[in-house]
């Protein structure tokens, strides 16, 4: 079924399958497209977040599982407490499969990567649908799930046009400057290739 997303701009997003069918004023593709389902979302809508810090997050970072939370606590584990872990590549997938999801919680529609090492967390990565591209070196900076962590300016995706690819964030803030300063947090919603792959409750 065609969607039309709608923010609290009146800027809009018709959905049909994988691709934005349209891209403009909510009044124009409700003229349009009068049987579409709406979602009308509290702010704004974005091309949704690049992540530089891909291969960080993903492959060198546990992801506890919330039935491991009294032993591991639920933030993310590097460096010693990782180290201590006894890890195999079903807990790798599984840790890869949870931060893909925090990810997507923070508006993350791509991350940027090196070349995976370990084959469970590729193909956890390749399943979910997250965008990867390339990248060169390290970034700068402590890895976080929230790209506008520690005053950085965070990078949006490609602008979503007609005949783009579904991928797309919403945040909930009145606008750009508000989502630099409140954070990647704000998000309420993701979509991945035309599915709903995460909504704040």
């Amino acid at each position: 079924m065609l969607t039309i997303h709608a923010d609290s701009r009146g800027w809009a997003f018709a959905v049909d399958g994988a691709r934005i069918a349209e891209a403009g004023p909510l009044e124009k593709l409700l003229a349009d497209r009068p049987r579409a389902r709406v979602r009308r979302w509290p702010g704004i809508l974005t091309p949704g977040l690049v992540n530089p810090h891909g291969t960080e997050l993903l492959e060198e970072t546990y992801h506890p599982d919330p039935r491991e939370a009294d032993e591991l606590g639920t933030e993310p584990l590097t460096g010693d407490a990782l180290t201590a872990l006894a890890m195999d590549d079903a807990r790798w997938g599984a840790s890869a499969r949870r931060g893909v999801q925090r990810m997507l919680a923070h508006g993350t529609v791509a991350a940027a990567c090196g070349s995976f090492r370990n084959r469970a967390v590729r193909d956890a990565v390749r399943r979910s649908g997250l965008g990867v591209v390339d990248r060169i070196g390290r970034p700068p900076g402590a890895p976080s799930l929230d790209p506008y962590a520690g005053g950085r300016q965070g990078e949006f995706a490609p602008p979503r046009e007609s005949g783009s690819a579904a991928r797309f964030a919403v945040f909930d803030v009145p606008d750009e400057a508000a989502l630099v300063e409140r954070g990647a947090a704000t998000c309420v919603a993701t979509v991945l290739e035309g599915r709903l792959v995460y909504r704040r409750r």
